[in-house]
This record gives structure tokens, sequence and C-alpha cells, in this order.
């Protein structure tokens, strides 16, 4: 049985309609936005962003005015710096690992040693507490990966937002697993695109709205316009 992409577990997680959409495009229309990539590449520079003055902070993909982001950033550091996991986020034992497990495979972004944890970037932003279920999903499925491959046992992971100056930190429990074999069951279902999911908030963005045939209401009909 082939390989599930982490791309796919995540998306299926946020929208199982969605996913199916999206595995039938070519591979390069898969392809992360120029603003994704960009967000991500803030974070190997959280150091000099910290020294960084208003006027060059404005110029930056940030999510958050300059003097709230950098406040943001600096009490992500004291934090992370008390617990000691600050250095060893900033200078982890690899970077942008292709990784392959038994049931899944994708892109673990950095990988840190002692003990074994994947952390994944994203170029979104976080809810108020822990993080989204599609990043759960993500974060099981490359914490498994490396475990399959390594050979050990994975039980936290971690979730990096530049653009917001925030990291976290989640224990892999057994429902974040549970979520997570529940979502690789769908995508290898997925021989048909799904029902539509019931939570039409998440259809207003959606690129496959017009595909999927879902009516999103507009602005002057949410305000009573029309």
């Amino acid at each position: 049985m082939s390989h599930v992409a982490f791309s796919d577990l995540r998306t299926a997680a946020y929208c199982p309609r969605k996913c199916y959409y999206q595995r039938r495009q070519d591979a390069d229309e898969r392809e992360p936005p120029p603003e994704v990539t960009e967000i991500r590449e803030l974070e190997p520079r959280y150091e000099s962003l910290l020294e960084a003055s208003i006027d060059d902070l404005e110029s930056e993909p940030l999510a958050l005015p300059p003097t709230a982001y950098r406040d943001r950033l600096a009490e992500t550091r004291r934090r992370l710096e008390e617990a000691s996991h600050w250095q060893r986020l900033r200078e982890p034992d690899a970077r942008t690992v292709l990784a392959t497990g038994r049931h899944c495979r994708g892109i673990v972004h950095k990988v840190l040693e002692k003990p074994l944890e994947p952390v994944l970037v994203s170029a979104g932003k976080p809810p108020e507490n822990g993080v989204w279920e599609s990043q759960s999903v993500h974060a099981v499925a490359a914490a498994k990966a490396l475990a399959w491959e390594h050979e050990r046992p994975v039980e936290r992971a971690w979730l990096e937002y530049p653009a917001y100056g925030a990291i976290r930190r989640i224990d892999l429990t057994t429902r974040r697993k549970a979520g997570y074999r529940r979502t690789l069951r769908t995508v290898r279902e997925l021989d048909g695109p799904p029902a539509r999911i019931d939570n039409r908030a998440k259809c207003g963005a959606c690129e496959f709205a017009e595909q999927c045939g879902v009516r999103t209401r507009t602005l002057r009909s949410l305000l009573g316009l029309g």
C-alpha cells in the first residue's frame, strides 16, 4: 500500500472533500504559494528580527504590528530559554528532512534529538490555545514517521508560527493519535468526492468551492443587505 503524504492528511483533517479535489491536481499545482515560503523563511532569522528596527520589520511578512511582533517573539524566547528549549529549536539537528514511516511520508521542517521530536513550521495563525486539528494530525504523522525510521518512540512535537512569533509544544496524546488514524482511513478511502462538511465557514476561502458546488455567502448577505 502506498504511503499517504503529510499534506493529504493535513488537508483531509480540515476538509476531506478539499483533499479529494487537491489530490486530482498536478504536482506543480500543489506547490505552496510564494507567500508561504516567505513566512517560513522568517523562522531561521528570529534573532536578527529581534534586533531589527521598526522600519526593517515593516518590510517583513509579519502578521502583527512590528512592536507587538517583537514583544511576542521576545516573550517566546524568554519562556523557551527558561525551559532550555530555545537553543535546540534555533540549532536543530536537521532541517527539511524527508521522513518515511510505515503509513505516511513527507517533509519535517526541523528534527530535534534528545529527545527525538519533529518541528513543523506553519505559515498560518495559531489558535488561542494549542494547535489546529489539522496540524495535530500532521504532527502525529511526522512523529510516527520519525519513530519508524529511528526505531524510537516520539512523545511530543512542536509547531512554530513565524509570522506571529509563537511556538507551541504538544503532547502526542491518545486523542491526537486517534485523530490521525481516523484521518488516515479517510484519505485511503477517498475514491470519490465525500460528503460536504457542515462547517461552511471553511468554504469561503477554498479554491475548490466552485468545483465542490457549495454556495458561500457574500459580504452583503452576511450584513443582511442582499
